[in-house]
């Protein structure tokens, strides 16, 4: 067992508790795997090596002592939006590139409390305002599949780390895909929890009513395990809604023929697949791999509506780009020079001070962002944008009640392309934007969504040099009603065990 790092949490759960493997080692065998591939990946902003052995030496005494949860001693990687306490968050910009959080987020707290093991903290875009992790202020990610491609974004480090077993698992956020999006362009599990199932406090905001953290796992059943230890109310979050959280490993059900397709274990469930998410300039490997996986469901006993529609989806991209950049336009008013954070200290006076601070501690695309919040944001236009988007907002969240009063899921793809060069689309907001039009949406109407291994591009043009032989990952994506997170995973595993692609690992 010298590469303990390719276990998933389940495996390793199972090891450390029958005391074949300590915590020690396994934390070792990750930071092992991170000097090896993290100067070709750079997927890490911080690594916490010391505080990391020390937290699986207590893990390892609570399991000597009988006392051992699903995440006890297992090394994980967080998206550096997500605040803990005496480890910096950056969240990828200069503004904050100094700053040490006083306190934990709440899932940090949660993660804690089952004496899992922090290594560090993962590259994003610049206050998760991307979908490339280029708009890091530090330095782009790569994607393992091929070097020369993006992982996406804005997780882009977290969805990469677990790819390469940097990790056993990750946090990532989400506001517009950014978990779905790099898990399905790097071959992982994604998570988007329905708004309101994770809390947010601790989480650095970028756009309040669309944020959310999720997981980024190897396979199914790792994602329920994050998702039970990482869900539930939270009286510092306002937006946290009190309902109880299942077990959503009970929901996971074996395929009693094992991964023969004859076994039907979604019989029952009806799955609607929306004409709309098959979007123009969509790739042809992606448009076939899609249409096979949703065959392989309808295999598996579930029935498929092909013709469903929701037509304001057609909206959801410009709603977004004008309800999350006003979100952010007053999120970061608080990065003023004066608080914390950077400050510019070559200025004459308060007002020149805080101009200075946003000019060079902001990067490119967050002041774009910003500007265009303002902009919609200001007395002449609020009515003719914002309030607009609002009703828009609620059309797209109605379409999708009705949906799901026929449904019990969604099929679309995770993204309408899989991963693009790195410097592609950096110049080209609306391009970069366009990468996100199939993840959008669920934001919008705050439902849950994950994104899942579907195949992978089979174009052989020397354009996809993944090294592997089989070209680039493409991610299906499981949309669900408002706490249903139970039903998604359910459908994922169920495809999960007919289906060997998220076995498929990158050859670093």
């Amino acid at each position: 067992m010298n590469k303990l790092y390719q276990l998933s949490i389940h495996e390793a759960h199972e090891l450390l508790k029958q005391r074949k493997i300590s915590s020690v080692e396994l934390t070792r065998s990750a930071l092992k795997r991170i000097a090896e591939v993290e100067d070709k990946i750079h997927a890490c902003v911080t690594i916490t090596e010391d505080s990391a052995l020390r937290q699986a030496e207590e893990a390892d005494k609570h399991i000597s002592s009988g006392d051992i949860a699903p995440l006890t001693g297992i090394p994980t990687l967080v998206k550096d939006v997500i605040c803990t306490q005496g480890i910096r968050t950056t969240c990828g910009s200069k503004m904050l590139e100094n700053f040490i959080p006083p306190y934990n987020a709440t899932v940090i707290e949660k993660l804690k409390a089952q004496k899992a093991v922090i290594l560090g903290k993962t590259n994003m875009d610049e206050f998760a305002m991307g979908s490339s992790t280029e708009h890091s202020a530090f330095f782009p990610t790569h994607n393992p599949w091929d070097l020369s491609r993006v992982p996406g974004g804005s997780s882009g480090g977290s969805a990469a780390a677990v790819a390469t077993d940097e990790a056993i698992y990750a946090l990532g956020s989400d506001t517009g895909g950014s978990v779905r999006q790099p898990a399905g362009f790097c071959n992982m599990i994604g998570l988007k929890p329905t708004y309101g199932r994770v809390s947010r406090f601790g989480l650095v905001a970028f756009a309040s009513s669309l944020d959310q953290i999720g997981p980024i796992t190897k396979d199914v059943p790792d994602c329920a395990l994050v998702m039970s230890a990482i869900a539930g109310h939270d009286p510092r979050d306002s937006t946290s809604v009190p309902y109880p959280v299942p077990d959503y490993s009970q929901h996971l059900i074996p395929d009693p023929s094992g991964s023969s397709p004859r076994g039907r274990i979604l019989e029952g469930l009806k799955i609607g697949i929306p004409q709309e998410y098959f979007v123009e300039g969509m790739q042809n490997e992606v448009r076939a791999a899609l249409e096979t996986a949703i065959r392989k469901l309808e295999k598996l006993g579930a029935e498929i509506d092909w013709e469903t529609s929701l037509p304001s989806t057609k909206y959801a991209l410009a709603v977004y780009y004008i309800l999350a950049p006003s979100e952010a336009s007053a999120n970061l008013a608080r990065y003023d020079g004066v608080k914390y954070g950077f400050s510019e200290r070559g200025a004459s006076n308060v007002i020149e001070t805080t101009e200075k601070t946003r000019q060079f501690g902001f990067g490119s695309e967050v002041k774009r962002r910003i500007m265009l919040g303002t902009y919609a944001l200001s007395a002449g236009y609020y009515d003719a944008y914002y309030l607009k988007a609002q009703k828009v907002r609620t059309l797209i969240k109605q379409e999708f009640d009705q949906a799901f009063k026929k449904y019990d899921a969604l099929v679309t793809p995770t993204s309408p392309t899989v991963a693009f060069k790195l410097g592609e689309k950096i110049e080209d907001p609306m391009q970069m934007y366009l990468s996100d039009v199939c993840t959008q949406p669920i934001n919008i109407a705050g439902v849950p969504a994950i994104s899942i291994p579907a195949g992978f591009a089979s174009d052989p043009s020397p354009s996809l040099r993944s090294g592997s032989g089989q070209g680039l990952p493409i991610g299906m994506q499981i949309i669900g009603k408002p706490f249903s997170e139970e039903t998604l995973l359910r459908i994922a595993f169920a495809y999960e065990q007919a289906t060997d692609w998220h076995k498929k690992r990158p050859p670093l």
